[in-house]
């Protein structure tokens, strides 16, 4: 019996190394590995992406303790990146997502709705891999080119929360790029840097507020993101982000 249970546990850390779903890994209720260990990198299955054959710089990420919680410091400096967590989850109708995130650095000049401004300070991101035959076709063909240049799972459709320079709570838009990344700003302005604020999303009913018009069921979800771009404005931002967890 204890082989077993040896077997069991060997395979479930190969699993999570994978960046599959291992029941009980982190808990009974959690989906996530920590985002930030005892080590200055974030441990795996965390680890950066960039865009498929990216030249530009990528954005850093590190493990640090700030006011007394250990999390991830995110510098953007003209480059573009993100901290991905894979997963296999095909069930996404209970989950939730919460975080904790701080500003330190924003980007005065970016601006969402135009790609010359379309970089963010601070983003959590959700990846879903909704089926082709539900995608506008032009869009299915981007898509597909996409994913023949890198290695790295291409969701077909992303939800992004973001902390955005100026748009309003609450505001909804598509990437300035491609309608295959849809935003929802939580938090707007300066009147927060500097400080931890907590943030709780139900991905079930996100998705289908952004994507739902196009796809009726909730696809499975495919990753777990946070980042950060300063490419477009040609600036720099400083973030932090902590506590990331999904649960059902």
């Amino acid at each position: 019996m204890s082989r077993l249970i040896d077997r069991r546990r060997a395979a479930c850390a190969i699993a999570t190394l994978l960046g599959l779903l291992c029941p009980g890994a982190f808990g009974a209720d959690r989906l996530l590995a920590p985002i930030a260990g005892t080590d200055p990198a974030p441990p795996a299955p965390w680890h950066i992406v960039g865009l498929p054959q990216q030249t530009k710089p990528l954005t850093r990420f590190s493990v640090v303790e700030i006011d007394g919680r250990r999390g991830v410091k995110i510098e953007a400096d003209r480059s573009y990146g993100n901290l991905v967590h894979p997963l296999t989850l095909p069930d996404a109708a209970t989950l939730h997502l919460s975080w904790r995130w701080r500003i330190e650095v924003p980007l005065p000049s970016s601006d969402l709705r135009e790609k010359g401004g379309d970089d963010t300070a601070l983003k959590v991101c959700v990846f879903f891999d909704e089926p082709l035959d539900q995608i506008p076709f032009a869009e299915r063909q981007v898509l597909r080119i996409a994913r023949g240049r890198t290695s790295e799972p291409v969701p077909a459709a992303t939800v992004c929360y973001v902390w955005d320079t100026a748009l309003a709570p609450g505001t909804v838009l598509d990437n300035a790029f491609t309608r295959r990344v849809r935003y929802l700003v939580l938090e707007s302005g300066s009147a927060k840097l500097n400080q931890w604020v907590a943030e709780r999303r139900d991905v079930n009913a996100d998705f289908k507020r952004l994507f739902g018009a196009e796809s009726p069921a909730v696809p499975p979800v495919i990753g777990i993101a946070v980042g950060a771009d300063a490419d477009n404005t040609a600036s720099r931002s400083v973030a932090y982000v902590a506590d990331v967890s999904l649960e059902r």
